[in-house]
């Protein structure tokens, strides 16, 4: 007869089983670029600012490794959110002009940038889509800061 330990280990296989599904669903949907650029940006107020900054930071650090550091304008859809500010900021550090709400020259190389912010599972899955990337990764949040709880998933369009 099996022990109940034993007996645990499939529901927790099937529960990462479930909560990577998830993941893989949010980064594959919700947002995808349309003919005029990306949807909407949206980010919980209740991310606190150092979290925001930490997300962001990596997420740009991660964004620059494929479309390469303060190479292109961004255009950025922006919410008033701690985290819509923090990206602004690390796409700035990171070297990138960054425009909103406004037409850049179309001599210029501009990168229309879309992002994601949203609670899941007592974790926060951000997402950042370009027209020919998608990053999506899940952090642990507290009020200090936040850590990565995933890998980077990496999308390209060809």
């Amino acid at each position: 007869m099996r022990s109940f330990p034993t007996l645990l280990q499939p529901l927790r296989l099937l529960r990462s089983l479930t909560a990577a599904c998830t993941l893989a669903l949010f980064i594959s949907g919700c947002q995808s670029p349309g003919v005029d650029g990306l949807t909407a940006s949206k980010a919980p107020a209740e991310i606190s600012g150092p979290a925001a900054s930490a997300i962001a930071g990596d997420m740009v650090s991660r964004l620059a490794e494929q479309i390469g550091p303060g190479t292109a304008t961004v255009s950025l859809k922006q919410d008033s959110s701690p985290f819509g500010q923090a990206l602004e900021a690390a796409l700035k550090g990171w070297g990138y002009a960054v425009v909103t709400d406004q037409k850049t020259d179309s001599a210029a190389r501009t990168v229309p940038l879309a992002y994601v912010v949203i609670p899941f599972e007592g974790q926060v899955l951000a997402r950042l889509s370009t027209n020919s990337v998608e990053l999506g990764r899940g952090y642990v949040v507290s009020t200090t800061g936040a850590q990565p709880a995933s890998a980077l998933s990496v999308m390209k369009r060809g």
